[in-house]
């Protein structure tokens, strides 16, 4: 990684140079430099595909998909060769045409081969080839597909879902999947006749007789941001833009919980400008979704666990609605730029809750956010790369980003927002997303384009903040802004109140949200008994709680003290919920211990098979599961 202006300028020179001497043609050096992305395997400076045709059929029996996918391509002259990204697709032909659709069949060429990438696709271009026609199926266990049995639903049919960011298009599409490339796209979905299709784009709000579906994206996308979405699932509209999809016996309690939607959107559009994708609807995962939540553009996929019943964790779908602007609408180029994407998201996502709910209530966030970043930092080795805003994720799987990207990004642009004042910040960021929209963007453009727009505005906060520090250097800035929270504050004096021993029955905690449930058992001390969760638990009966935050931090406490009576549930959530966030830590508490190790082995057998295929990515390594220990 860079460690100062100086040596960066001097890299990129050299970078120009070397890059110049290259036999590409006439692309200039500096596209090259951006579009070259340690994750993919395409050449987007020669080929690039601008806009992607599908036309798949759903297979539930086989649980593969199959069809057809037409790849426009925006080409320089003298161009010889298409580079896709795809991993263990079965590619049965491939044809190119120029304007006239006249198909000419060509050989299947494969070239590099990685075990994290997958396998480059090889297309030899003619002098006029425009479009590449590829006949294909995906294959089960395909990392970006999970289709369920009706079992493991609440609907009456088998369900579907994709996720394909980072790097998991390239398992159901043959595409550049980079997300510094930008496509359009339409869609033909065939499905079970009682189903219903959706996907990042425009979208039916009931099924209908034949089963087929079409869909459109006029605004260009990367491809990490397709989705696709099958089941029986109904719609609720949420006001003239916004609505929620979910099987029949959850659309009632979605409705409920994402009743503040349109609100949110009038928020965000009054801080950073207009929503440019038309529509934004939720639709509600079956709960072995690994995510919280996933901000395809139209239609964000979201996990069932935030339906507390008290919309106490709405700020998630406060966070993937402001994906919209950063991510969806300015996309970081590649992941090593990650934190473009989801620091800003944060900082968008507080800001929306602030306006919705107070600042009281957006400072809860933003602590809960500094002591996630503190665990964060302290599970890695000191001084790991991995704690830099600017990472390098070559030779590795960005799926296993750790979250800091999320909060030190927030309290990087929190801290500059203070240096220069909100709105001097907020008329940077409104310009920001409208000059890049439906663009990239790399750490150091950004840089440069802070530099241009925001420090020259104001020299002197330029001064009071160590840029270098906090985009390249390790660990958690000293700079770092301190958020103040009175409710925490009341917590941390009910807490010790406790300690020092009040009957926990005595507590005032009437009024308190899942936050301050959260920030209490977080900040237990260590030493705590069995008997001290007793008390606790026969006070508050936090074991039996339905908020999902709540749960897992209670949990992973109950397996550090050996609270038994907690078992039997923390059994049934590993069984029955699907989100990583929760999963690692629980497993990997249950790994400290002998005793807990048979535990976490036991239920990982069980639960292992109804887990998405990125869930069992990350938990495979923590409880040493090998291929025949189910």
């Amino acid at each position: 990684m860079l460690k100062s202006p100086v040596l960066f300028i001097c890299t990129f020179v050299v970078t120009l140079l070397l890059l110049s001497c290259e036999e590409t043609p006439t692309e200039t050096a500096l596209q090259q430099a951006i579009y070259r992305d340690p994750h993919s395997f395409a050449r987007a400076w020669e080929a690039k595909v601008d806009h992607l045709s599908l036309d798949l059929k759903v297979d539930f029996e086989r649980e593969i998909l199959k069809g057809t996918a037409v790849l426009r391509i925006d080409r320089i002259e003298n161009a010889k060769t298409l580079h896709l990204d795809t991993r263990n697709l079965s590619i049965q032909s491939i044809s190119i045409s120029d304007d006239s659709l006249h198909l000419r069949p060509i050989s299947i060429q494969v070239g590099r081969v990685d075990s994290i990438l997958g396998e480059e696709l090889l297309v030899p271009l003619e002098e006029k080839t425009r479009f590449v026609h590829i006949q294909y199926e995906t294959n089960p266990g395909a990392d970006a597909l999970q289709f369920l049995p009706p079992g493991l639903t609440t609907g009456s049919g088998p369900f579907l879902l994709t996720q394909s960011q980072a790097i998991n298009a390239r398992t159901w599409v043959p595409i550049q999947d980079s997300p510094g490339i930008r496509f359009t796209y339409n869609a033909k979905v065939e499905v079970p006749a009682h189903l219903l299709a959706l996907m990042s784009a425009t979208n039916p709000q009931e099924t209908n007789a034949t089963g087929i579906y079409y869909f459109r994206m006029d605004q260009p996308i990367p491809a990490y941001l397709l989705a696709l979405n099958v089941g029986d699932l109904a719609f609720r509209s949420l006001g003239p833009r916004v609505g929620v999809y979910a099987e029949p016996a959850v659309i009632e309690a979605a409705a409920y919980e994402f009743a503040e939607l349109s609100k949110m959107m009038e928020i965000a559009e009054q801080l950073y400008g207009p929503y440019r994708w038309e529509r934004y609807d939720v639709v509600v995962q079956p709960p072995s979704f690994p995510f919280g939540g996933m901000e395809n553009p139209r239609l964000t996929f979201a996990t069932p666990t935030i339906l507390a019943g008290d919309r106490s964790l709405v700020s998630l779908v406060a966070h993937e609605l402001a994906h919209s602007w950063s991510g969806n609408l300015v996309t970081n180029a590649t992941w090593n730029d990650f934190w473009l994407n989801e620091g800003f998201t944060v900082y968008f996502e507080y800001r929306i809750m602030e306006a919705l709910k107070g600042r009281d209530y957006s400072e809860m966030l933003a602590r809960i956010s500094y002591e996630d970043l503190v665990e964060e930092v302290q599970s890695l080795p000191q001084g790991s790369p991995d704690t830099r805003l600017a990472l390098n994720l070559t030779g590795r799987n960005p799926d296993n980003i750790p979250a800091i990207p999320y909060d030190k990004g927030y309290y990087f642009l929190r801290y500059v927002e203070e240096l220069v004042g909100r709105a001097a910040f907020d008329t940077f960021l409104v310009d920001y997303f409208n000059r890049n929209a439906f663009q990239t963007m790399t750490t150091e453009t950004f840089l440069g384009q802070m530099d241009e727009h925001l420090w020259s505005v104001h020299p002197e906060a330029k001064d009071s903040i160590n840029i270098e520090t906090w985009i390249y250097g390790t660990g958690i800035p000293q700079d770092l802004p301190a958020s103040q929270s009175t409710r925490f504050a009341a917590v941390a004096a009910a807490t010790e109140a406790w300690l020092n021993g009040m009957p926990a029955d005595s507590l005032n905690t009437s009024n308190w949200s899942s936050h301050e449930w959260l920030h209490m058992i977080r900040s237990l001390p260590e030493g705590m008994t069995a008997e001290d969760l007793s008390k606790l638990d026969k006070a508050f009966a936090l074991t039996t709680r339905t908020n999902s935050e709540v749960q897992c931090r209670w949990f992973a406490k109950s397996l550090e003290v050996g609270y038994e009576p907690a078992y039997p549930y923390i059994r049934d959530f590993l069984q029955t919920v699907g989100r990583k966030k929760f999963l690692k830590p629980l497993y990997m508490t249950m790994m400290k211990t002998e005793a807990g190790q048979q535990m976490a082995k036991e239920i990982y057998a069980e639960a292992r098979p109804h887990y998405h295929p990125i869930t069992v990515y990350a938990i495979d390594p923590i409880v040493d599961f090998k291929e025949g220990d189910i």
